[in-house]
């Protein structure tokens, strides 16, 4: 089976890539997974932006530490079980870290968000222990298991990758909006890729107005973020997966300008 995952949506630039790419692909791809947490003008994920993310075609969405960026996300995840937040967030937060959906070819899919701790601000549970406790949840639940591990460093995501490799068909990494060029099978039969990428504006500096951050790291004042306009790039990576095995058989960076 062949799934689609897509890095980072980053606003309205984001989500016009996300249409242009899928209009005539879609059909291709068994499932098709994205990270949506700066979905919305580059923050959160808003129910008319999920909605239409959803016409688009994207089955499953997962999100980061802007999950809470849309305060309308708890009606999302309230009502439809294609969606989660990061299942080691401290506290008593909203929603489920892990969620099983059906692809077009049957195969039970579940899908686990984790977030990093390495040099980010939230607070959170180890997200190793946690990978062992929501793939515990999954068991007999779903027949493959993919991992987006939402995290700033390279070597937190690379470690991820080695611990859960043979014990999940994919992990991938997603937060940094810059596409790794890591794309492998790992030793038991795990895909991994480092880093999908941001899919936005591709002019800009991660997703924002390039004058704007320019200006800040010259003057040290803060400013209000925008999210950039002009060209966008499609970022992602396609795993296919042997469906008797469940390991990974190829992974294939995209990487495409609009």
């Amino acid at each position: 089976m062949k799934i689609l995952t897509i890095g980072d949506i980053f606003g309205r630039v984001g989500r016009d890539a996300v249409f242009n790419e899928l209009e005539h692909s879609r059909d291709k791809y068994d499932l098709i997974v994205a990270n949506g947490e700066n979905a919305a003008h580059g923050r959160g994920i808003s129910k008319p932006v999920y909605e239409e993310l959803c016409r688009a075609g994207i089955d499953a969405f997962t999100l980061g530490n802007h999950s809470w960026g849309c305060p309308d996300v708890v009606k999302i995840m309230h009502y439809n079980d294609n969606i989660c937040r990061p299942a080691n967030f401290e506290g008593d937060v909203y929603g489920t870290g892990s969620i099983v959906v059906k692809a077009k070819n049957g195969i039970r899919v579940g899908i686990i968000n984790l977030i990093g701790r390495t040099y980010m601000t939230q607070q959170a549970k180890s997200p190793f222990y946690t990978a062992d406790e929501e793939i515990e949840k999954l068991s007999g639940k779903c027949d493959i298991i993919l991992v987006d591990f939402h995290a700033e460093a390279t070597s937190e995501k690379i470690a991820m990758g080695y611990y859960l490799d043979g014990r999940v068909s994919v992990v991938f990494g997603t937060h940094t909006h810059v596409q790794t060029a890591d794309a492998k099978i790992l030793p038991n039969g795990t895909g991994y890729i480092t880093d999908l990428g941001m899919t936005g504006p591709s002019i800009s500096v991660l997703g924002v107005d390039k004058n704007i951050i320019i200006d800040r790291f010259l003057g040290g004042m803060p400013k209000r973020f925008e999210v950039a306009g002009g060209v966008s790039q499609f970022c992602g990576a396609v795993f296919e997966i042997d469906e008797n095995t469940k390991k990974t058989l190829d992974v294939t960076r995209i990487y495409k300008e609009f």
